[in-house]
C-alpha cells in the first residue's frame, strides 16, 4: 500500500480531522520517509493513531520517532514516524498547534515507545502532551527556563550561578 493509499484510507475514515496528504517527490526513499498526513483536529490524533495500529490491512506496530520543530509562524509542530514491521509500510503524521497553548494528546497509550519522546519534545520545544504518564524534562534540569529549540529562545547569560559558556 502506498502512502497515498493510507492517507485515503485514514481520509475515509476521519473525514475531515485529516488535512492534506504531502508527498515528497525527489526520491523513492524521501518518499517513504518524508512525506506525511496533516491532522487537522489535534484532538483526534490519538484516535487516528489506534486507527492506524489496529487496522489489519495498515498494523503500524512501531513508531519510530517524534519529532517537533518551530515553523516560525508562532506554531509548532510534531510529526509522528510510524512503521509497520508485518506490512513493511512507513508511514508519518503530522499535527500543528499555537505557540500560545501548545497541547498534543499523548500517544503512549498507543505505542509505550512514545513516552521519552514526548519528554524530549516538551523538553526541547515545550508541547505539552495531555495524558501523559510522566510528563517532565528529560534531558533539562526541572529549573531550567524555556525550551532552547524554539525560535525565541534566549541563552541564559547564568544558569545556577555559573556563567553559560555560549
Amino acid at each position: 500500500m502506498t502512502g497515498k493509499e493510507i492517507y485515503d484510507k485514514l481520509k475515509a475514515a476521519f473525514g475531515n480531522s485529516i488535512g492534506e496528504w504531502n508527498e515528497q517527490t525527489a526520491s523513492e526513499y524521501q518518499k517513504r520517509t518524508s512525506s506525511y498526513a496533516d491532522v487537522v483536529e489535534v484532538s483526534m490524533l490519538r484516535d487516528v493513531c489506534l486507527y492506524l495500529r489496529d487496522d489489519k490491512d495498515l498494523a503500524f506496530d512501531n513508531l519510530n520517532l517524534v519529532s517537533a520543530s518551530d515553523n516560525g509562524d508562532k506554531t509548532l509542530s510534531c510529526v509522528y514516524h510510524m512503521e509497520s514491521m508485518s506490512k513493511k509500510q512507513n508511514f508519518a503524521l503530522k499535527v500543528t498547534v499555537p505557540v500560545e497553548n501548545p497541547v498534543v494528546p499523548s500517544v503512549t497509550s498507543v505505542w509505550a515507545f512514545a513516552n521519552w519522546h514526548e519528554r524530549e519534545v516538551y523538553d526541547m520545544i515545550g508541547i505539552k502532551f495531555l495524558d501523559h504518564p510522566d510528563h517532565r524534562r528529560i534531558l533539562l534540569d526541572d529549573d531550567w527556563i524555556g525550551h532552547p529549540l524554539r525560535k525565541d529562545y534566549k541563552q541564559p547569560e547564568f544558569y545556577r550561578g555559573m556563567k553559560v559558556p555560549y
